[in-house]
């Protein structure tokens, strides 16, 4: 029985779930996912050996504090707190947090119940920060908020505590240095921007570059080279046909649904690259 995310994240795959299973390998050793994001593929699969990776620590104290007995209970009783007190007012003093200097400091069920928070009480359902790495998305209007789903939270914390997942916090690369023959590593980067769309890669401080894109195919070259099996989301733009021309490229059509712009949302075609 899969799971569903806890956080709604731009560029999340809850939509493109069955689809991205369809074009899976049908059976792998050990799962990758170095962008896990909100980690809809990983929650639909919940694979008995994992290694999971993202760039931005606060979504990686979300799935550290869901990891651990301990801070799990007293992330739900924090996330119970922000459910009582949510307000306007209280909702930008939550916010304001990350400009404290002992912010990186503080309990990590602290900061995973804080963004778990935002990110369902925030304008558009949307994680985003500015250039120093602050949080910085309005207030959504809700007077009240339900920030979690006790049952799919129990069977999330149940599934890292029962199987051998590996949570990261670093670059991709590094992600996956252990991956050998037989697994099986998905990519789901921040995307190409799409010509003449406002594309969304604001998920970290340090926005994903057209150098990034190449050296995440050069990755997903050595990868194939070694015998692990490669699967990889992106726009379907002429940058990306090119990195990946030698593989097989899947054209899949998405509903952008997390924009600030609404002239922003709407279909938009995505790729499915494999190297099998």
């Amino acid at each position: 029985m899969g799971a569903k995310p806890v956080v709604k994240w731009a560029g999340g795959k809850r939509q493109l779930v069955y689809k991205l299973i369809e074009y899976m390998p049908k059976e792998f050793k050990h799962y990758y996912e170095p962008f896990v994001g909100g980690g809809a593929l990983l929650f639909e699969l919940l694979p008995k050996k994992a290694t999971i990776n993202d760039v931005n620590d606060d979504l990686i104290c979300i799935y550290r504090s869901l990891a651990n007995e301990e801070y799990y209970h007293l992330m739900l009783n924090e996330l119970d707190k922000h459910e009582f007190n949510h307000s306007e007012e209280y909702y930008y003093k939550v916010r304001m947090m990350d400009r404290e200097p002992n912010y990186k400091s503080l309990p990590i069920w602290v900061r995973a119940a804080r963004t778990i928070y935002l990110n369902k009480s925030c304008f558009n359902v949307l994680y985003r920060v500015n250039s120093k790495g602050y949080f910085n998305v309005p207030f959504g209007k809700k007077e009240k908020i339900n920030t979690y789903d006790k049952d799919n939270m129990e069977i999330i914390h149940y599934y890292f505590k029962t199987n051998d997942v590996t949570i990261l916090n670093g670059d991709f690369a590094k992600a996956v240095e252990n991956a050998k023959a037989g697994d099986f590593v998905y990519f789901d980067p921040p995307y190409d921007p799409l010509e003449n769309k406002n594309s969304f890669t604001s998920y970290s401080k340090d926005n994903f570059t057209r150098d990034d894109q190449e050296r995440l195919a050069n990755l997903f070259m050595e990868l194939s080279k070694k015998g692990v099996y490669v699967m990889l989301s992106n726009h379907n733009t002429s940058l990306i046909k090119e990195l990946y021309k030698d593989y097989n490229i899947h054209i899949v059509h998405a509903k952008r649904v997390i924009n600030s712009d609404s002239n922003g949302r709407g279909d938009v075609e995505e790729v499915i690259v494999t190297n099998y």
